[in-house]
């Protein structure tokens, strides 16, 4: 599964969209759903350091060769590894199309509040529940089986609301369709940020 999802997800089709998406990051960051490395190359060079929360050690094998020559360093955690990080220690955060497919995104999304400092930035690209009925019909018929194929991914979660709810301040949205089937094409491209006093 983590070489079918960097294969299908790694296509340049959505080399515009992560350039976007990773615009602006500095500093020591965190990249949660890490995967095989696909965004490694669009981190602007004020990045110094990623933590990559990815729990597949196959996709953290094929990241490896992407990692190499970076002038950033890299260091592997898995989502529990995440509670031995310090509080309030990284200057932003990067999520692409991974909140449809971890347990609890509230969980998730707490922990990386938790671990940001006060004013630091979460840069996400997600998928979701489209605004139109009938799309949105479609997504609920063929969620079950999404799950069942694509590692627990889910059609009908929507992100704006998860990343609010979860106490992220939502300063910059786009959602629209990208090319390619409307149940699966719906994204959300912003960025949230912690709240200085949280």
């Amino acid at each position: 599964m983590p070489r079918l999802v960097g294969v299908v997800c790694g296509h340049k089709f959505f080399d515009s969209w992560r350039r976007r998406v990773c615009e602006g990051l500095e500093g020591d960051i965190i990249e949660l759903g890490f995967g095989s490395g696909t965004n490694v190359r669009f981190l602007p060079t004020a990045v110094r350091r990623v933590v990559a929360v990815e729990p597949s050690r196959t996709a953290r094998e094929v990241a490896e060769s992407k990692i190499i020559g970076n002038a950033f360093n890299v260091t592997f955690v898995d989502l529990d590894s995440t509670h031995s990080l310090s509080d309030d220690s990284l200057d932003g955060a990067l999520c692409t199309f991974t909140l449809c497919s971890v347990d609890d995104p509230g969980v998730v999304l707490r922990q990386l509040l938790r671990v940001l400092k006060p004013g630091a930035p979460l840069h996400f690209l997600e998928h979701g529940l489209a605004p139109d009925q009938r799309i949105a019909r479609w997504q609920r018929l063929l969620n079950g089986l999404e799950r069942r194929l694509a590692g627990g991914c889910q059609l009908t979660r929507e992100p704006l609301a998860m990343i609010s709810e979860s106490g992220f301040v939502i300063e910059r949205n786009e959602q629209e369709y990208a090319r390619g089937p409307k149940p699966w094409s719906y994204f959300t491209l912003g960025v949230a940020r912690k709240p200085l006093h949280w």
